[in-house]
């Protein structure tokens, strides 16, 4: 059944299926003044004027992202964490590479602040705000404090517990690989589940779920490992697969081989300062003898344009063995992640269908009958 806005009429629809996607919202803290005086990440497009003293709270995606873009516009920019840093679920090297370059770039980063304890007004004429932190510390005259400490899934309302869709102790929708709710020919898919909350894995599942539904693809599901993802930071952020803790914890020490790099972008060769030259930081993780690439970690210029293509390449299994096959595209950033490591110690093992070692001809298409 569905009420209208004002609650005066109802519609009753009979379906077949029937798919929740109602998706995510900003959550916002109750503590005293938050959500008087602070805005979420949908108000930060309703800006009219730059600020020139902003706070922004919050260690996930689109914490840096804003704190970036503002700083970047010439804000005086403040970015609040609960611990020790930013993007603590990424990989080590790939955080604490942004978390130079952000102070590099003269964001004011307080750290293990256990959150905002409480927001007030200054001035009220002017409108700046005192931004006060659990561990005690205190930020003043902020003319925008942007809350981006996470979200909450848009399940309210819906009435999901008394069809028999159970959620999680976190509000989200429980799903299994098939995105199938606890009720049946009852579905959900996107940021209400809580699984990689990334636009286009919405997509992709909900195309999943069609060919299943309505292709005649009774086993289609979609992937939730091995996904590309991107960061919007300054510098950009692009990654796939595990970080080296995740490898460890996976494959064991022992079983896995780490390759890094990080230098200067060309496009900074102009520059005599290194304090001006952005830095790049790239980390290929490999597991077990045939060094399987299980993670592709990267932070600088043109990082997003790069990963969709090696994101390919570790989707389909590739080993350290096919990323040195390919010959550099020089002079880019990307080469670094096609010659890392000492040439020819890679074991000459590929992960391909049609191997590309060794200077094997390329793979022929499987042509029609004619």
């Amino acid at each position: 059944q569905i009420k209208s806005s004002d609650g005066k009429a109802t519609t009753t629809i009979q379906t077949k299926h029937t798919l929740i996607a109602t998706g995510g919202r900003p959550h916002v803290p109750t503590e005293p003044g938050v959500q008087e005086y602070t805005i979420s990440s949908d108000g930060f497009f309703e800006l009219e004027q730059l600020p020139e003293t902003v706070v922004v709270v919050g260690a996930g995606y689109i914490a840096v992202e804003l704190a970036g873009v503002l700083n970047s516009l010439g804000s005086k920019t403040h970015l609040v964490v609960r611990k020790h840093q930013a993007l603590r679920n990424f990989d080590p090297d790939i955080s604490a590479a942004l978390d130079e370059e952000m102070q590099k770039a003269g964001i004011i980063i307080h750290r293990n602040t256990a959150g905002v304890k409480q927001v007030s007004i200054d001035d009220k004429q002017s409108g700046t705000k005192t931004v006060s932190l659990v561990n005690g510390e205190v930020i003043e005259g902020a003319n925008v404090v942007i809350m981006a400490p996470g979200r909450l899934p848009n399940t309210e309302g819906l009435n999901l517990q008394g069809v028999g869709v159970e959620l999680n102790p976190k509000g989200f929708i429980e799903v299994d690989e098939y995105q199938n709710t606890s009720a049946d020919n009852i579905f959900a898919l996107g940021d209400v589940c809580g699984r990689v909350e990334l636009t286009p894995m919405a997509i992709a599942a909900g195309r999943r779920l069609s060919d299943r539904l309505f292709g005649g693809m009774k086993d289609a599901k979609v992937s939730y490992k091995e996904v590309p993802t991107v960061v919007f930071s300054h510098p950009t952020i692009g990654t796939i697969g595990l970080t080296e803790p995740q490898a460890i914890q996976t494959y064991g020490a022992d079983n896995i081989k780490i390759y890094r790099s990080k230098f200067a972008n060309l496009y900074y060769g102009i520059f005599d300062s290194d304090d001006l030259k952005s830095k790049t930081t790239m980390k290929l993780i490999t597991a077990g003898v045939n060094e399987l690439v299980v993670g592709v970690h990267v932070i600088g210029m043109g990082a997003d344009e790069m990963m969709q293509g090696f994101g390919i390449a570790v989707k389909m299994g590739a080993t350290k063995a096919d990323f040195d096959s390919a010959i550099a595209i020089h002079p880019t950033a990307a080469e670094e992640l096609v010659t890392m490591g000492a040439w020819g110690t890679s074991p000459q093992i590929s992960g391909a269908i049609h191997s590309p070692l060794m200077g094997a001809p390329p793979a022929e298409p499987t042509l029609s009958k004619m």
